[in-house]
C-alpha cells in the first residue's frame, strides 16, 4: 500500500503464519457498537454522535466498531469526525467489508478481491485513517467460498503488510461463521446475538472451536436488539418484536437478577466474558449519557448465587461458563 493515499493493492499470496494470529492486537474488554449512529434506529445529531464516540474512548471502551453499511456511510463518517478529536493512539478501529455502498443504490455484497480493495479505500476516506486495528468479512452467510477464495487472502495480505491488525468475519449466525474459522486463517471472530444471557447457541459450534484455534471472539448484539435492556411486550428481538416465549424468557432472566439487585443489562453485558475465547463485548450507544450508564453497568457486582441460581432456574446450562 501507498501509505497515506487511500490506495490498496495487495497480491495474491501472503507470507505462512500460525492460525489465529500471533499479533492480534489486544483489544480492550468492552467497545462501542457504531451502527446506532449511523441512524440505525432514528436520526442522531451529528455533534451527539461526535461526543458519544469521544466518551467512549475517554471512559475506556475504545474498541471502535464501524461498517460502511451502517447507514450506507454516515456510521464511519462520523466515527471519523470523532477521531480527529482524540488520540487515535488510545482506539482499536474496526471496520467491515463484503458490500459495497453508493450514492442511491441499495447496498450490494460482493466480497471480490478488487471490490475488497475498493471498499477499504472508501472506508479510509470516510474514517480520516490509512490502516485498520481488525477488518472483518462483513454477513457472507450466503457468499462463504467467495470469503475464504478471495476476501480472507486480500486481508491477509494486508495484515501482512501492516495496513489491516488483525482479520476477522462478523455474522448473526454461529453455524456459518464457525465454517469460515475452520476454513480461513483469521484472528478475531464478532458474533451478533448468538452468545447472549438470553440465548448462546455459539456454545454448540464457534466458541469451543475459537477457543482451540487461538481465535479471539468479540461479542456483540449481548441486549439480543433491546429485549435484554428492557423486556416487555413489542421490545425487539432480531429486530422485530419479541414471540411472546422469547418475552417470557427474558422477563424470567430480569426476575431473578431483580432478587439480587442486579440490573438485567449489566448482567447482559458481563456474561460472555465468562467464556474463555470471548475476548470483549460490544454495546451500541447514542449519547455519552447511554455509553457512561453502559460502562457503569460493566462494572456493577454480580454475586456468584445469581449465576447459581440462573442455572437452578433453568435459564442458564449447568455447562455454560460465567464471569
Amino acid at each position: 500500500m501507498a501509505r497515506g493515499t487511500g490506495e490498496l493493492r495487495a497480491g495474491q499470496d501472503r507470507s505462512e503464519r500460525g492460525q489465529g494470529g500471533p499479533d492480534r492486537p489486544a483489544l480492550p474488554r468492552f467497545g462501542l457498537g457504531c451502527a446506532p449512529i449511523g441512524n440505525l434506529y432514528g436520526s442522531v445529531d451529528p455533534d451527539t454522535a461526535t461526543a458519544t464516540v469521544r466518551t467512549s474512548v475517554e471512559l475506556g471502551a475504545t474498541l471502535l466498531d464501524t461498517a460502511p453499511l451502517y447507514g450506507d456511510g454516515l456510521s464511519e463518517e462520523r466515527v471519523g469526525r470523532a477521531l480527529a478529536t482524540v488520540d487515535r493512539t488510545r482506539v482499536q478501529l474496526s471496520t467491515k467489508v463484503g458490500w459495497l455502498i453508493g450514492a442511491g443504490t441499495a447496498p450490494r455484497p460482493s466480497f471480490g478481491r478488487d471490490d475488497i480493495l475498493r471498499s477499504l479505500e472508501g472506508s479510509m476516506k470516510r474514517l480520516g485513517v490509512d490502516r485498520f486495528d481488525v477488518v472483518h468479512v462483513h454477513d457472507a452467510e450466503q457468499h462463504l467460498d467467495e470469503a475464504v477464495r478471495h476476501a480472507v487472502p486480500a486481508l491477509l495480505r494486508l495484515r501482512d503488510e501492516g495496513v489491516v491488525g488483525a482479520v476477522g468475519a462478523g455474522m448473526n449466525h454461529s453455524a456459518p461463521l464457525a465454517e469460515l474459522v475452520r476454513r480461513a486463517d483469521l484472528d478475531v471472530v464478532l458474533i451478533a446475538g448468538r452468545y447472549t444471557l438470553l440465548e448462546q447457541p455459539a456454545l454448540g459450534d464457534l466458541l469451543p472451536l475459537c477457543a482451540s484455534r487461538g481465535v479471539g471472539v468479540i461479542a456483540g448484539g449481548v441486549y439480543n436488539s433491546g429485549l435484554l435492556a428492557d423486556p416487555r411486550p413489542g421490545a425487539p428481538y432480531n429486530y422485530r418484536p419479541a414471540p411472546d416465549t422469547v418475552l417470557r424468557r427474558a422477563l424470567a432472566l430480569r426476575e431473578v437478577c431483580a432478587r439480587y439487585d442486579v440490573p438485567l443489562r449489566a448482567a447482559a453485558q458481563q456474561f460472555p466474558l465468562g467464556h474463555p475465547a470471548v475476548v470483549s463485548v460490544v454495546v451500541g450507544a447514542v449519547s455519552p449519557a447511554e455509553v457512561a450508564g453502559n460502562l457503569e453497568l460493566a462494572r456493577h457486582p454480580i454475586p456468584a448465587e445469581m449465576w447459581a441460581q440462573l442455572r437452578e432456574a433453568g435459564l442458564l446450562d449447568s455447562a455454560t461458563p460465567v464471569p
